[in-house]
This record gives structure tokens, C-alpha cells and sequence, in this order.
């Protein structure tokens, strides 16, 4: 990577910064260095995640949730060997240093390798009636509702294969044809969309037990009305690492009461706090599903995400969370469609066109 120096920061920038640095830089990593450019330690998307569910404040600095002992390789080691290193490790990249540990370098896995398009199926759920956004869905599916210039489904399609996803299906069910007229067979977007259709509603997982086959990679499932800036790189990224069965994406969510909380020891008062904000992790409607995980969803039933994930737990399985600290919102009412409306052009349309321009 020619423009390495632009990954590096201090141990004393903020974890916001490291966020900047990983995002501009396209290579997913920051090089955290002394005075000298000595690696002091790494920084990866995924360990910025792991932060937030731990609770560390994104103004805190990056030395809370670096990796202090990074993997690394010497300079003038061959590029096979190193392609060989970041194959067997599963490494995106790798920091090069010399022999007194200062940085000269940076490979990238995909300098190394033809980009190629992406194994992976994704399963978006657009069967839904819609029917908290009153008479806009009585004659048109949800999922074809128009945010900015276009209908909601499309710009997730467009999402997507910004990051190499080309399999598609869609699991429709009210106004299901509509979906299919609009869509067809996905070659319009240079995608294959394929159709499972529900003969009654099946819920958020149900339709996952009428796929044609079983899926060889993870899958990625998510709900048809959820519109994100989310880097899809990163999830399948995140879920392989932790080598887990089955992913969630989380988001934060604050709810302030609206009263003063007291505590108390029996009658007594301990204190007052004014309007307390508490805050949760609630579900995105985005998933990664191992292959495997497919066949606890019971055939042709109505059965949701969290009762998948809960039997998961129950036999054992590896179940985590992703949090996604990118643009997100889920679709529901009115109020969500005018927002997404207010935000479109700003989140989807600019950040397009710089991705463009990189």
C-alpha cells in the first residue's frame, strides 16, 4: 500500500479518530505508533466494535482497545511469503516493520489478489404488509416505497453489491408480484435475485426453511425495510473471526425517563436521579447465519429471528453481537419514512459519490 502513512495515529488520539482513519483509509486498520513511528499496537473495525459492547467511549483514547502485540512482518520479506502468512492467519492486512519495530509498510490481502465477486447469498425479507404506514401500502409493498429517487429495496441491492454481493433472494409474500415485476431476475443491477415465496406469512426466519438448497457460506438475512451504511465487509469479517454460527447486529438505544428515579433502602432515600437515561442494545434486523444454523428453523412454520438465536444458546452454539456504529434505521412508520426521506440524499447519494471518487 503506497499511502500507508495515512493509517497512522498516537496512543493518545481518541477512538473517534482511529473510526476516521479506518473509514477514509479503506483498508480497515489503524497503525497506532510512537514520536519515531514505532508500532505500539493495532486497531481494527472489529476491535472498535468489541469496545462499544464492552461500554468504552468512543472520546476515550485508543490505547483502551488496541492490540498491543500485532502480527507483523520484517521488511524485504518475499510478497509470497506474506501472501502465504495472510492466507493461512486469515489476515486483511499486515503491518511491515524494520528491525527496530518501526513501521516502513503496510500489505493489503487484496493488493495480492484479484477482487472477486462474493460466494455469499443474501436473503432480504420483503413480505411484510406494511400496515403501520396506513394506506401508502394498501396497493404497494412496502419494500417498493420510494426513499429519495428510488424504492427502498433498490438502494439496499445497491448497498450490497458495492461490496461484491451478487446472489440475492426475496422472500415475499403481500403484493409479492409487484416485487417481482419491479425486480425481475436482478440483471438490470448485473445481480441473480431469486424468489422464495411464502404461501402464508412465515416471520422474520420461517422463509429461510423454503431456500432451494443449502447455502455452501454464511448467508447474510435482512429485514427489506431496513436502510444502513453498514460495511458489509466488516460483518462477514467480524462473524468469520469469532468463528461463530450465528450473528446479530445490535444497535444502541437511549430512553430517557421521563420522571425522577428514586433510590431507596426500604423507606429510605438513598438519592434522586433527575430523568435518567438509560441505554440498550437492541436488535438491527441484520444477520450472518453459518450454514449449519439453517437447520433449526423448523419447515414451512412461522418462526422469528430471536427464536432461531434462542435455540442456538439453548444447544450451545457461538451467538454474537455486531453493533453497528453506522448510519441505520428501520422503516416502520410514517415518521421513520420522512426521516429516511430527509436523510437520503446526505447519507446515500454523498457518501456514494466519494466512494466513487476514492
Amino acid at each position: 500500500m503506497k499511502e500507508w502513512r495515512k493509517t497512522l495515529i498516537k496512543p493518545d488520539n481518541s477512538i473517534l479518530d482511529a473510526i476516521q482513519v479506518i473509514d477514509k483509509s479503506s483498508v480497515q486498520i489503524a497503525l497506532v505508533v510512537d514520536e519515531t513511528e514505532r508500532l505500539l499496537g493495532t486497531i481494527t473495525d472489529g476491535d472498535i466494535r468489541r469496545g462499544i459492547v464492552k461500554g468504552i467511549s468512543l472520546e476515550s483514547t485508543v490505547q483502551n482497545i488496541m492490540k498491543t502485540e500485532p502480527s507483523t512482518v520484517n521488511k524485504g520479506v518475499p510478497k509470497k511469503e506474506i501472501l502465504a502468512l495472510m492466507r493461512r492467519k486469515l489476515f486483511r492486512q499486515i503491518p511491515v516493520v524494520d528491525e527496530n519495530n518501526r513501521v516502513v509498510g503496510l500489505e493489503i490481502l487484496i493488493d495480492f489478489v484479484q477482487k472477486q465477486e462474493k460466494e455469499n447469498w443474501i436473503v432480504l425479507m420483503a413480505g411484510g404488509m406494511g400496515t403501520r404506514l396506513g394506506a401508502m401500502t394498501e396497493r404497494c409493498p412496502k419494500s417498493l416505497l420510494k426513499v429519495g429517487n428510488k424504492p427502498l429495496l433498490e438502494t439496499i441491492i445497491e448497498n450490497f453489491v458495492e461490496y461484491g454481493f451478487r446472489k440475492f433472494f426475496f422472500s415475499v409474500n403481500y403484493l409479492a408480484e409487484k416485487i417481482v415485476d419491479y425486480f425481475g431476475d436482478g440483471s438490470q443491477w448485473d445481480v441473480e435475485i431469486q424468489y422464495v415465496k411464502e404461501s402464508s406469512r412465515l416471520g422474520t426466519a420461517g422463509a429461510l426453511s423454503l431456500l432451494p438448497e443449502l447455502p455452501e457460506h454464511p448467508i447474510i438475512v435482512m429485514n427489506g425495510d431496513v436502510l444502513t451504511k453498514i460495511n458489509f465487509q466488516h460483518l462477514l469479517d467480524f462473524h468469520t473471526e469469532h468463528e461463530a454460527q450465528a450473528t446479530m447486529c445490535i444497535r444502541e438505544y437511549d430512553f430517557q425517563v421521563p420522571f425522577g428515579v428514586v433510590t431507596m433502602d426500604r423507606q429510605r432515600i438513598l438519592g434522586i436521579d433527575e430523568k435518567p437515561i438509560q441505554r440498550f442494545f437492541v436488535n438491527a434486523g441484520i444477520y450472518v447465519l453459518d450454514p449449519s444454523s439453517l437447520q433449526y428453523v423448523p419447515q414451512n412454520t412461522l418462526f422469528d429471528m430471536p427464536e432461531l438465536f434462542e435455540k442456538l444458546i439453548a444447544d450451545q452454539k457461538e451467538t454474537i453481537v455486531f453493533p453497528i456504529r453506522e448510519y441505520w434505521i428501520d422503516i416502520g412508520k410514517l415518521e421513520d419514512l420522512d426521516k429516511a426521506n430527509g436523510d437520503f440524499n446526505n447519507v446515500f447519494v454523498a457518501n456514494n459519490e466519494k466512494s466513487h471518487d476514492q
